[in-house]
Formats: structure tokens, sequence, C-alpha cells
């Protein structure tokens, strides 16, 4: 099952040296936000990725072109010109595909649409490090047969939150104060709901069809969750992840 991983934004509102990079290559503890995200998924053997590119995209591309390098050791023999790479942790397959830089998220997915040849395909943001038990989310999605299944996580925030009953989301709100199920990213989804995007937002009308359908299933992950949208966020980051 491949996964898409959104890495189109900018990192403006994290305000650090690094803020001239896309938001996905932000650092925590040395290595790109990017880089811990596929590591989740590699952990419950996902290693098939699709990145869609939009702020300075190259520099994820020149991230991936140089990955190997950058993320192992090896030993360089200069009169032979050689390298012997010691690093046997890392076995991603990553698709990279620019979708523009204005683009919004349902547009990108739309775009790389054409690169899923399964039934179902995974989809995360590339600011957001979670702890999730991949396995249990996929297994949860199966069960309950629905569409779309978005990992729910409980908040006080300012995300949009999620009202769920037995499992299924009943309605989508943006932006609350109170503690609520928010969305947490690390989404299933059948293949048909390719059907459903349009150019603007993942969270706006696809979500909206969906929840008028009853085809929202909420998986609801009580562990670590990280969203790094701003330079606290990528403090806290620093400070508390461990996994990867």
């Amino acid at each position: 099952m491949k996964t898409i991983i959104l890495c189109g934004g900018k990192g403006q509102r994290m305000n650090t040296s690094e803020n001239d990079l896309p938001k996905a290559m932000a650092l925590v503890k040395g290595k790109p936000l990017i880089y811990h995200i596929m590591k989740q998924y590699s952990k419950y053997g996902f290693n098939d990725f699709i990145l869609p590119l939009g702020y300075k995209g190259k520099e994820i591309k020149k991230y991936f072109i140089e990955f190997e390098m950058i993320n192992s050791n090896f030993t360089k023999e200069t009169f032979k010109n050689s390298i012997s790479y010691h690093n046997e942790n890392d076995n991603f397959k990553v698709t990279l595909i620019d979708t523009g830089v204005d683009n919004l998220t349902a547009s990108r997915i739309k775009q790389v649409g054409k690169y899923i040849d399964t039934d179902n395909f995974m989809v995360t943001y590339g600011d957001g490090l979670s702890d999730v038990n991949i396995s249990e989310l996929i297994k949860f999605h199966k069960e309950k047969g629905k569409i779309a299944t978005v990992t729910g996580v409980k908040k006080k925030s300012q995300y949009g939150s999620l009202e769920v009953e037995n499992g299924i989301a009943k309605t989508f709100k943006e932006k609350v104060a109170e503690e609520q199920i928010i969305n947490g990213g690390f989404f299933i989804f059948k293949k048909e709901f390719l059907e459903y995007l349009d150019e603007g937002m993942l969270e706006e009308e696809p979500m909206k069809k969906l929840l008028e359908k009853k085809e929202l299933a909420v998986f609801l992950h009580e562990g670590k969750w990280i969203s790094v949208d701003t330079q606290k966020d990528l403090i806290t980051a620093n400070e508390v992840w461990c996994n990867g």
C-alpha cells in the first residue's frame, strides 16, 4: 500500500534558520520531519511513498538524491573512487512529483492519483509526528468498511474537531478552543476517494461529502502526536520526540 505525504507547504511560521525550506524539511533531532514520518510507516512494513511537492520541492528532491550518503555510515576508497555504505535500516521507495507551488492539499492528492495502484492508500501531513500504530489503523479501516478513515486525537487546540459516534464521524468543525477529537492526519482511503477530490483543501469539500454519506471513520489515537507548525512546536518536537 502506498503512502502519500503532503509536503508542499512553507515553514515560514517556524521562524528558524531553516524557514526558507519546505516545512517537511524542518529538523527534529537532526533529521527532517519527513524522515521521521517515513520511519513510522516503515516500522510497520510500509516503505512505498509518494511526495507531492510544492514550495522549494527541489530541496526535498536533493535530500533524497543524497539520502544514502546523508543517512549512512560509509567507507570511501579515494584511490578507487568507490563508496561502501554501512546502513541497512532504510529501504524506502520514494516517488517525488511536482504538484505546483500554490496548489492546495486536495489538488495535490488528485494530481498523484494516477500512481495509486491498490484498493486502498494512505495519506498524512508532512508536519505531523505520531507513534500511531499503523497496523491497528489499517485493521480498524477494514473493519469499518468506509471510504475513509482519519486518525483522531484529543487535543485542546486551534485545529478542526470531529464529533464521533461508534467510530464514525458525524460533524467536522474548524478551529475550536476546547478539548475535542481533532483531525490528526494518518488517513486511509479507498481508491474511489480520488473521485471526491477538487482543487481545494482536503479538509473542506471532500470531507463534507464523506460526512454527508457517513463514509468517514475515526481511529482514536491516545499516544504521541505533534503538529509542527510554529517555532514553539518545533522546539517541543525536538525536546520530546524519540521515534525513528
